[in-house]
């Protein structure tokens, strides 16, 4: 038997944050600006692994494709610029529901972090645009665990340790992406819970080790038997 949750584990981009194809906007921008280079094929091919990718950590993301650590950090500098200049422009906003739903975790007694694969900078920004800044009990990113982003627990763990929750089993872990799941089974969560709104499809949230899979966010309250899901 699962015991009750007391700490939810929420990912942005897809999940609780529209994500409306900013990411990949922003990281056409950067491959431009720092003329990573690529044949057509190869742009189309190297997007392909943009979208496999989701939920990883960018710069891990941008070096890997490069080929080179160092190039790999002027790729993630320059995408973290672009994605700014988006934000800036009013195009990123949270899901529908997504903040009454973490209002409601957080009435209910259930501690809620957010994790993402951006860098500081670029999730800062993010809650400054939705003023969600106060609006969790902790967000983190992948420098706040030594780099080591998804599909590692790291985020998951960390997030555990920071809020002082009872155990892994009783975390519910919650995700677009196949890395967010495997970063959430490799954690040990009790819960990893998959959602329709973002990135990948409920076939590959299974196969990515989904014990349950839903909507979108607004469901999540009835799955741990707290509440009728928020209308978004």
């Amino acid at each position: 038997m699962i015991p009750d949750t007391d700490l939810v584990v929420l990912d942005m981009a897809g999940t609780t944050v529209l994500d409306d194809g900013l990411v990949e906007r922003a990281f056409v921008s950067a491959l431009d600006s720092v003329e990573i280079a690529m044949a057509p094929d190869d742009r189309a091919v190297a997007l392909q692994f943009v979208r496999r990718t989701m939920g990883q950590s960018k710069i891990r993301v941008f070096s890997e494709l490069a080929g080179s650590d160092v190039v790999g950090a002027m790729a993630n500098a320059a995408f973290e610029e672009a994605y700014g200049e988006l934000l800036s422009e009013g195009l990123a906003g949270p899901l529908p529901g997504a903040f009454e739903t973490i209002q409601l975790l957080r009435r209910a007694g259930i501690a809620v972090a957010l994790t993402t694969g951006f860098g500081q900078s670029t999730q800062r920004g993010i809650l400054a645009a939705l003023d969600w800044r106060h609006a969790v009990d902790l967000a983190l990113t992948p420098a706040d665990v030594g780099g080591r982003g998804r599909p590692h627990p790291d985020l998951n763990l960390m997030a555990l340790v920071r809020l002082r929750t009872s155990s892994v089993a009783a975390m519910t872990v919650v995700g677009d992406t196949s890395s967010d799941m495997k970063a959430g089974v490799a954690a040990g969560a009790g819960r990893v819970v998959g959602v329709l709104s973002g990135a990948h499809s409920e076939e590959r949230l299974l196969q990515a080790g989904a014990t349950h899979v839903i909507p979108d966010v607004t469901h999540l309250p009835t799955l741990l038997g707290i509440a009728e899901h928020v209308v978004g």
